[in-house]
């Protein structure tokens, strides 16, 4: 079977034929002429109406999908159409569109393994450019938004990343149903305003659609989410409590760890850190040496671990009522124990009551760990787009690893 042959089975271009094809010795490449079939018009590329040629412009090349490791392309000698609506402008074909010198099959080809690869590698793979791998996938991201359907919704988790020293951050709202778990939203930094901007772009059946909102404790988003989808259950996400609460005892660490330097006893929490902030099940066997030292030694470190560790019998209840209970008496001890830290991490429980017991009525509805696992993704995501500049070309690189987005029809796919 000739190439010729192949393409046309794979790829015909309506209106033109694959005229002749050869082998470049000085560019080892492939290269395809095309040319109009002998009775077609051009189409006009503003209107998309059948207009009469005004002239013929020179030869364009066109990369198309490499073939045995090798670069194939198009050529072909653009036509001008006379408009009487538009004017003399180029014409518009099947392959390609506006100065693109890349074809659609192309574009799509390198989309589809820069969700394998990195970009960087991708680019190095098929012997092309970095800014030749973006800008494919710019294309397919571009066309999956304008194609995309977002029908109901019953969850939704809002989070937050930094993706750039300075505390510069990502808003991104996901779907966690059951069945669908995909990015539908990234805005600039974590404001009212950005979280805004996802309950004015989404469809208002979508909005109604919502039974659940997952969130960490940022005023902001739940000043929104307050305002724009009352009727949802707001949950607090299980691991961003948890790291709060990480975050206190790591405080209560440190503090303590330089009180007994600066007293001259010994140093016994050096090297504590992670075998106090890790859950028992995760230790290495010297970290669970190391704890089990220092759960002889009556310190606050470890008075705030226990209280720590004793919280976490909170996700187990399977009544509100009595989580509730035991989230009331917990906090009680906390502010009775003379750890500031965790007196605020009382505090803060005590602000968020309802939020909390509302993870109760989300049992069994939506993951635990969903949005940290999307956010993991997100940033593996970043990672494999490495050398991106702009906010751009994160918000695109995002979408393209995690929108699900639709990609365009294609005789055949690559990967």
């Amino acid at each position: 079977m000739q190439l010729k042959t192949i393409l046309n089975r794979a790829e015909k271009q309506k209106g033109f034929v694959y005229a002749s094809i050869r082998w470049s010795e000085d560019n080892q490449a492939i290269w395809i002429s095309i040319k109009p079939h002998a009775r077609s018009r051009p189409v006009c590329s503003g209107c998309g109406k059948k207009r009469s040629g005004y002239d013929t412009r020179g030869e364009r090349r066109f990369e198309f999908v490499p073939l045995w490791g090798f670069p194939v392309f198009f050529l072909y000698a653009m036509r001008r159409v006379a408009c009487p609506a538009c004017g003399v402008v180029i014409e518009k074909v099947p392959w390609a569109d506006g100065k693109h010198r890349s074809t659609y099959s192309y574009r799509i080809f390198l989309a589809a393994w820069a969700k394998r690869l990195s970009w960087k590698e991708t680019a190095l793979i098929f012997g092309t450019s970095w800014d030749t791998v973006y800008r494919a996938i710019d294309w397919v991201v571009r066309w999956g938004l304008i194609h995309r359907e977002i029908g109901p919704v019953e969850a939704i988790g809002v989070d937050e990343i930094a993706y750039r020293r300075g505390h510069k951050y990502l808003t991104l709202v996901y779907q966690i149903d059951a069945d669908c778990r995909r990015l539908l939203y990234v805005a600039r930094d974590r404001t009212e305003e950005s979280l805004r901007g996802f309950f004015n772009a989404v469809p208002e059946t979508s909005i109604q659609s919502l039974k659940f909102i997952c969130t960490d404790m940022w005023r902001q988003y739940m000043n929104v989410i307050a305002e724009k989808a009352a009727d949802a259950v707001h949950i607090l996400d299980r691991y961003h409590v948890m790291k709060k609460f990480g975050d206190a005892l790591n405080k209560v660490r440190v503090e303590e760890a330089r009180q007994l330097k600066a007293d001259g006893y010994e140093e016994v929490l050096k090297g504590s850190r992670w075998c106090l902030l890790k859950r028992p099940g995760n230790l290495t066997d010297k970290q669970t040496v190391k704890l089990d030292d220092l759960l002889q030694y009556n310190l606050k470190s470890i008075k705030a671990y226990l209280m720590r560790e004793d919280f976490q019998r909170f996700w187990c209840y399977q009544s509100p009522g009595w989580a509730g209970r035991f989230l009331d008496q917990w906090c009680t001890r906390a502010m009775r124990s003379k750890i500031e830290p965790m007196k605020d991490m009382a505090r803060t429980l005590r602000r968020h009551r309802t939020l909390l017991l509302n993870w109760f009525r989300a049992r069994g509805e939506i993951s635990n760990g969903s949005v940290e696992g999307m956010n993991t993704k997100a940033k593996l995501a970043l990672r494999k787009a490495y050398g991106f500049k702009s906010y751009k070309t994160i918000e695109i690189a995002l979408y393209h690893q995690l929108g699900k987005l639709p990609e365009p029809n294609q005789t055949h796919r690559f990967c």
